[in-house]
């Protein structure tokens, strides 16, 4: 388009920009060659309620042409509802090419979720992506649960919890642990009230030593298929005995499995 003369490309700072971007404006010619474009598009026929219609009687301005557009399918039939939706919309099957960051976020939250939580750092790093790609927070949400659920990871409340424990283990929470647990908090649902509750309860819970965490792990992994084979139980029985694990924490560490699956 550039060799065409229909657009030129500048060095300029954006607004909210630290750097100067590379802008592409569309010449008198592009302007032109653009709105004939346009015309051609709404001169279109279309199906709608039955009937066919011009496009451009569905059309009102100023509704983006891609908006506009997003509400065709293939056979060039009008639905009153979008097909396909930004990213920046909570709900809504993603354009083709959203559809390519959709795929991006859901990979890296799997990645994240792989240890059963995302550290701050992790945490950091996906807020840029989906800041980036300018993600609805709900759409976020929802990616992040699905990745979530596809490794059978614990629901959120239970990881925040998790988290608050491991906190406390020094008998108090720091100023780090708690812009993380916000990070969190805020980004995966937890209400005030939730936050709260559990705080609560991990204040009044029995200390858990790293060799339980240890070990709850090690279970966990041995029942991502959903059976413990018997050289699983042996190696775990080995396991207990060396972390100094008793039978009661066992049985509530499998409890607490079992509820999870249940949820």
């Amino acid at each position: 388009m550039e060799a065409n003369g229909l657009l030129t490309v500048a060095q300029r700072h954006i607004p909210g920009g630290k750097q100067r971007k590379r802008v592409y404006t569309l010449t008198e010619s592009g302007q032109e060659r653009a709105e004939s474009l346009r015309d051609r598009i709404l001169s279109e026929q279309v199906q709608h309620n039955g009937q066919g219609v011009a496009l451009r009687t569905l059309w009102t301005s100023p509704q983006p042409m891609l908006e506009l557009l997003s509400h065709l399918d293939e056979g060039m039939t009008y639905h009153d509802v979008a097909l396909v939706s930004p990213v920046s919309n909570p709900e809504g099957i993603a354009s083709i090419d959203a559809q390519y960051g959709e795929e991006l976020v859901r990979r890296m939250f799997a990645r994240a979720w792989e240890d059963g939580k995302i550290t701050k750092d992790e945490q950091s790093l996906l807020s840029e992506v989906v800041e980036f790609l300018g993600m609805h927070p709900e759409r976020v949400r929802r990616l992040s649960n699905e990745a979530r659920k596809s490794l059978k990871i614990p629901p959120p409340e239970e990881v925040y919890y998790e988290m608050i424990l491991q906190a406390l283990d020094d008998g108090e929470i720091v100023q780090e642990e708690i812009d993380l647990l916000d990070t969190f908090r805020v980004h995966f649902g937890i209400d005030q009230f939730t936050h709260n509750t559990l705080l609560e309860k991990a204040r009044n819970s029995p200390p858990q030593s790293e060799q339980y965490h240890a070990y709850a792990a090690a279970v966990r992994t041995a029942m991502q298929d959903q059976i413990i084979t018997v050289d699983e139980h042996a190696i775990l029985r080995t396991l207990r005995g060396t972390l100094g694990i008793s039978e009661a924490e066992h049985e509530q560490i499998m409890d607490d499995l079992k509820k999870t699956e249940q949820r």
